[in-house]
């Protein structure tokens, strides 16, 4: 973990673009927002809009006019990871080098079907796990694939990077210091085709750079931490403090989605609610 300790808190707030901003949103701004003034730090406001396929402007014009109705002030740069490419393909390189990457040339079908057949296949945080069909491709096929032009992703060999990085933790400010356990997530997706870096590298690199000092996001993104620690390890990045909070949940229970439209900032504001309101709304509904 890094010695080095910022002289300033910085904290950030990361919204995607494919949808108008909800309650639960706010709620995950204000706890950023709050977290740097209470320690007088800087508050960052980051777009991560590498799915250029989903991402649209209106959308971010929107999340940016919604932010400041509820009375956020960020620093002046914005990062819009779309206009990051490099470096993310600069971390990627360095894991290339490192051995650690390899082509996986399975479709979504294909990686269904092998799982099915396999019977008992192993379950990560979000499902069955990739089996690792093709991390034993022999070179020869992989190579002459890859000169085809196949689609293909790019995956981690956790094995391989877990044995390198050896024992890891992290400190999360609700729950404590914890012990890493990327491997609960196989060989994870680094880069597609289509969108060529994917969210685990993006935000772990952006918050690098950023300077990031607290990471403060829903508690349903804390399993994604433990693969977030093991590429600070292999990438000799600086490891921030989190604090995962809880979700805003709806009257049933359920977590908010950008499908649920009667609690979207934009329909609150033009129903007529408050800026307190909304607030009121965002704190009560965790």
């Amino acid at each position: 973990m890094s010695d080095r300790e910022p002289a300033v808190m910085v904290t950030r707030f990361a919204p995607s673009p494919t949808g108008l901003l909800h309650v639960g949103h706010a709620f995950s701004a204000l706890f950023a927002w709050r977290a740097a003034a209470r320690a007088g730090g800087r508050f960052l406001l980051r777009i991560e809009d590498i799915d250029r396929g989903r991402c649209r402007p209106a959308f971010e014009d929107a999340i940016l006019e919604d932010l400041a109705w509820l009375g956020l002030d960020w620093a002046p740069e914005v990062r819009r990871q779309s206009a990051y490419m490099a470096d993310y393909q600069g971390a990627l390189a360095r894991l290339a080098e490192m051995e650690l990457l390899y082509p996986c040339f399975c479709s979504r079908k294909e990686i269904q079907a092998e799982i099915s057949a396999s019977g008992r296949a192993p379950h990560g945080p979000d499902g069955p796990l990739y089996p690792g069909t093709c991390r034993q491709l022999d070179p020869g096929q992989r190579a002459d694939r890859l000169a085809a032009g196949a689609p293909h992703a790019l995956r981690l060999d956790m094995a391989a990077a877990s044995a390198i990085a050896g024992t890891l933790v992290w400190r999360d400010r609700g729950r404590g210091e914890t012990t890493a356990r990327p491997e609960r997530h196989g060989d994870v997706v680094l880069a597609r085709k289509d969108v060529p870096t994917s969210y685990h590298l993006a935000v772990t690199v952006d918050d690098h750079l950023q300077g990031v000092s607290l990471v403060t996001r829903g508690e349903d993104l804390f399993d994604a931490t433990h693969v977030h620690r093991l590429l600070q390890a292999l990438l000799c990045l600086d490891v921030p403090d989190y604090h995962h909070h809880p979700l805003v949940r709806d009257a049933e229970g359920q977590r908010l989605a950008k499908r649920a439209d009667a609690l979207t900032i934009r329909a609150l504001r033009e129903a007529g609610r408050t800026v307190a309101d909304v607030r009121a709304m965002a704190t009560a509904r965790h």
